[in-house]
């Protein structure tokens, strides 16, 4: 009896178990027959709503700013050289490298005994020449002198002839008194030559004494001159670099002993390609009359001038800005320095500035339509300054795009635009928080310092834009 009892109670849960597995075997088949069959008309899913910061597009008029950098050159430099051979004997105290000198001022004096003793000499053959130029002009009264008291005696004795003539004709005299009288006029006239020769030898003598006057005073003006060269001054306002004299030095002619650089007149030279160089010049060929800033030093100069050639090896344009002249401009920069320059460009009309990344790399940008929806429109891109990029406005006046492009945003999509009067703090629900926070406790590879200061912001009634924006991207991704 209890065998039998045991064999139907096995009976029963043996019979149990088949149809339970049955049952098992029918469900799972009914799922894989409806996982293979055609899905029919289900719940639409909903559209996901991107947002996005957008920007209306404004025309007006911007001055774009080319930036370029150059190195900084003094505009007037000037060698100090010894004009002659000598021993140093006094250094002024302002001739050291990086002190300022005035101009005209005494810097380098050389020893001027020899020049001194040659100024005593030219001095000493001026007085002489100076003496024998009075000479010589006593000479010339006295040779006249003479000359005079010969023409006199040369007139008695041409009247002693015709009175002896005059006799002779009356037959009272004779023929030997007339000859005798001849002989001595003859005399007379060749004493009057001799003192006419005499007299221009006189005359020679002062050209000679006058022209030994001119060359005693030219060596005199020489030898003071050389005396003066003893003394190198500053010839302009400037400091002072390449000094390396001290007291008791040897230099030879035309030595470089240093240099004045003048801080006040400083030009930087940039170069500019091509197509930047084209951006500054006006329709009559000549560079406009741009304002130039530098870099960190806010300091300002102008556009002024451009090379003539370009040098060999080297491409594009060497312009020159002249630095206005300020304390600070010698305070800060030195010759060979090198510093960013900003060049305003010519103003442009009807063109808006917008960031860089509104701008996809087909030259378009996505402008907000009905529903919110983008539209991809097209854009002259004039120029880019930096982050951002300016655009012929055209059309799209008044239109708004998106400021910053991703692979979520494209044409057609549905975007909640986030605009600048609201772009500060976004609100959220509950569930909308509740989801943020699960997906930054469930990112990994975020660090722990930017996870706790996000999942801070959240705990917020109003949470940042670009928190938001960041996490959203995080989740579409």
């Amino acid at each position: 009896m209890r065998f039998l009892t045991r064999s139907l109670t096995g009976l029963l849960l043996l019979a149990l178990t088949l149809a339970i597995l049955g049952a098992a075997a029918m469900v799972l088949g009914g799922a894989i027959r409806a996982s293979l069959e055609p899905r029919g008309p289900g719940r639409p899913a909903a559209e996901r709503v991107v947002a996005a910061n957008v920007v209306t597009v404004t025309p007006g008029t911007v001055t774009p700013i080319l930036t370029a950098y150059g190195k900084v050159e003094a505009r007037r430099t000037l060698d100090l050289r010894a004009r002659q051979a000598g021993r140093v004997i006094w250094v002024a105290e302002s001739f050291r490298n990086g002190l300022s000198v005035a101009a005209d001022e005494v810097l380098v004096q050389l020893d001027p005994a020899p020049a001194e003793e040659a100024v005593a000499m030219a001095q000493a053959d001026l007085a002489e020449a100076r003496a024998a130029e009075g000479q010589s002009r006593t000479d010339v009264l006295l040779a006249r002198d003479d000359l005079a008291a010969a023409e006199a005696q040369l007139a008695l004795r041409r009247q002693a002839l015709d009175r002896q003539r005059q006799i002779a004709e009356r037959g009272a005299g004779s023929s030997q008194a007339v000859e005798t009288a001849e002989l001595a006029l003859s005399a007379a006239e060749q004493a009057v030559l001799s003192r006419r020769q005499a007299l221009a030898q006189a005359e020679a003598a002062v050209n000679r004494a006058d022209v030994a006057l001119t060359r005693a005073g030219i060596a005199l003006a020489e030898a003071e001159r050389a005396l003066a060269e003893t003394e190198i001054r500053a010839g302009l306002a400037g400091r002072v670099d390449g000094v390396t004299l001290l007291p008791g030095a040897l230099v030879s002619a035309n030595e470089l002993v240093g240099r004045i650089i003048d801080t006040a007149a400083l030009d930087i030279a940039v170069r500019l390609s091509t197509a930047q160089f084209a951006l500054l010049v006006g329709p009559d060929g000549a560079l406009v009359p741009a304002t130039v800033a530098l870099g960190p030093q806010n300091l300002t100069g102008r556009l002024d001038r451009a090379a003539p050639a370009v040098a060999e090896g080297q491409t594009g344009r060497l312009v020159y800005v002249a630095l206005d002249a300020s304390p600070a401009a010698q305070a800060l920069l030195q010759p060979g320095d090198f510093v960013e320059v900003r060049i305003d460009e010519p103003a442009l009309s009807d063109v808006a500035r917008l960031p860089a990344l509104a701008v996809g790399r087909n030259g378009t940008v996505l402008a907000l339509g009905p529903e919110d929806r983008l539209q991809e429109v097209a854009v002259e891109v004039l120029r880019r300054q930096g982050d951002d990029v300016l655009i012929r406005v055209g059309a799209l006046a008044g239109r708004e795009v998106v400021q910053e492009r991703s692979a979520l945003l494209g044409e057609g999509i549905r975007i909640r635009p986030i605009r600048p009067e609201a772009a500060d703090l976004v609100p959220l629900s509950p569930e909308r928080r509740a989801e943020l926070v699960a997906l930054v406790e469930a990112d990994d590879r975020m660090p722990e310092e930017i996870k706790a200061r996000l999942l801070q912001d959240l705990q917020a009634d109003t949470v940042p834009a670009a928190t938001l924006d960041r996490l959203e991207a995080r989740m579409g991704g």
